[in-house]
């Protein structure tokens, strides 16, 4: 028995190296995928900076080869504050094949997930990330006083809790940026949603405590104006839309430009399409202009 045992363990442990293994070669392998795709485009891959310590707290930077105080979209994925990758191509692709040979620099984002962090400690990642990119921009060919930030579901309502409440980044060292991009957040107010009847993902992101709702709700940490916002919304989803409306109403009671960009599209398309040409792509690049984000 005890040789069998010690046979099954040794056994374990080769499989546990191995998928170690497998998985250093995957990343690695994406990692060669997406530098050749932006030499493609005028650009070089920095992959998979940390910002911090845990092994999700890394960032890819891709930058124009001749960046010289670019402006900078920060873009944070989505997935249900539990799941995604800030190398999907969803996330990416378009946007990248946009935007980078028009001189901005791309950065995206990954961060801790759910059950590791739960959703204001994600917007401490993503706020720990900004002042990471702000103290590098220089150093990359960016201008970390103009940068933008952009996230789809999850990711948008991170960045929008960030957009609320500045005490967020300033925990962190950030600066201010010029303004927020959330593409189709439905959770702009997470105490509404949860009093009523709701996707079980809320209840494993956002549990049972009222107060918690409160404080994970774009809506309620908004008490002063700050960086223009856009928020993109599905009409296609019954709750996005009005969640949205219901933030621009309370943003612009506060003096804050905050508008609304409704779109006959779904859930998922709404992040793949920003960035194909379209007057989608076109009505977030004139608010880039409107912020002064623009190359």
């Amino acid at each position: 028995m005890k040789l069998m045992r010690l046979y099954v363990g040794v056994l374990l442990a080769l499989m546990l190296l191995g998928n170690v293994q497998a998985q250093g070669l995957r990343d690695a392998l994406s990692d060669r995928r997406s530098a050749k795709s932006t030499a493609r485009l005028g650009g070089e891959l920095l992959a998979d900076l940390p910002y911090g310590t845990h092994e999700l707290q890394r960032l890819d930077v891709y930058r124009p080869l001749k960046a010289n105080a670019a402006p900078i979209l920060l873009m944070v994925h989505g997935g249900a504050w539990d799941i995604g990758d800030k190398r999907m191509g969803r996330v990416v692709d378009n946007k990248l094949a946009r935007w980078l040979p028009q001189g901005y620099l791309f950065v995206s984002v990954n961060y801790r997930l759910l059950p590791d962090a739960e959703p204001l400690q994600q917007a401490e990642d993503i706020a720990q990330a900004l002042s990471y990119v702000q103290l590098h921009a220089q150093s990359w060919g960016g201008d970390p006083q103009r940068v933008v930030l952009l996230g789809h579901s999850a990711g948008a309502h991170l960045i929008s809790l960030l957009a609320s409440d500045s005490a967020i980044s300033k925990r962190h060292g950030a600066q201010p940026w010029l303004g927020t991009v959330a593409l189709d957040s439905a959770a702009f107010d997470v105490a509404s949603i949860m009093r009523g009847k709701h996707y079980r993902l809320y209840d494993k992101a956002f549990g049972k405590d009222p107060a918690n709702w409160r404080a994970a709700s774009p809506l309620w940490r908004l008490q002063q104006a700050g960086a223009p916002l856009l928020a993109v919304c599905s009409s296609k989803r019954e709750e996005a839309c009005p969640q949205a409306e219901g933030f621009a109403e309370r943003g612009k009671s506060l003096g804050m430009q905050v508008d609304v960009l409704p779109l006959a599209l779904s859930h998922g398309e709404i992040n793949e399409q920003l960035g194909e040409a379209g007057a989608y792509t076109t009505a977030v690049e004139a608010f880039f202009k409107r912020i002064g984000a623009v190359p």
